[in-house]
């Protein structure tokens, strides 16, 4: 079984406990007025296994397992299957650490959510297949055109700190998984200055 169905596994059945087991919920939220000491440091991924509602998890999950196994692919046949782990993981804990930092002292502040690790892994094949198509909805959408986009709004809406999406997530979480490609696989940097240079587009 891949990774990416593992992890998908575990977040669907982890976050339907915490639906209705609200001491679950709040033991595993991201909640910096909570952690004031190491033994909470855990919320920064466990925020990343439960979801607000079964829209918000279908929603991380379809994306995830689209991206998912594509990019899984690749780092298996680069001889490095197990860093897939490491890219997901490290996007929803690296993309956790703004939000822990900016609320420390506001304890109303809850984030919680896989969309750290999904927009890690969607960056990821941005930089391994940056003209691929991406559907946003319906549109197809060239994927590095999709990424500029969402991290331009991303930017902003964070920036602006309206709503209850948190922003700053899916910026730094898409900027990890990005450059996490980048270093596991520097070679292909030039290759993807080569496919940024001849774009091609399929609309199906």
């Amino acid at each position: 079984m891949s990774y990416t169905l593992i992890l998908l596994i575990i977040t669907v059945l982890v976050s339907i406990a915490a639906f209705s087991n609200n001491d679950l919920y709040n033991r595993l939220i991201l909640w910096p007025g909570k952690m004031d000491n190491p033994a909470e440091y855990h919320r920064l991924l466990s925020s990343g296994f439960i979801h607000a509602d079964y829209g918000h998890l279908f929603f991380n999950m379809f994306t995830f397992y689209c991206f998912g196994k594509y990019v899984e692919s690749i780092f298996s046949e680069l001889g490095k299957h197990e860093i897939f782990l490491v890219l997901y993981l490290g996007g929803i804990i690296i993309s956790s650490l703004p939000s822990f930092i900016k609320n420390r002292n506001n304890n109303y502040y809850r984030s919680l959510g896989a969309s750290g690790g999904v927009a890690a892994v969607l960056f990821s094949f941005v930089y391994f297949a940056p003209w691929e198509t991406i559907y946003i909805i319906i549109i197809p959408v060239p994927g590095i055109l999709a990424g500029i986009g969402y991290l331009i709004y991303s930017a902003v809406m964070a920036k602006r700190g309206q709503g209850n999406v948190n922003h700053d997530a899916h910026l730094w979480g898409a900027v990890f998984g990005f450059f996490f490609a980048l270093l596991i696989d520097p070679t292909h940097g030039r290759l993807f200055l080569e496919q940024l240079m001849q774009p091609h587009f399929n609309w199906k």
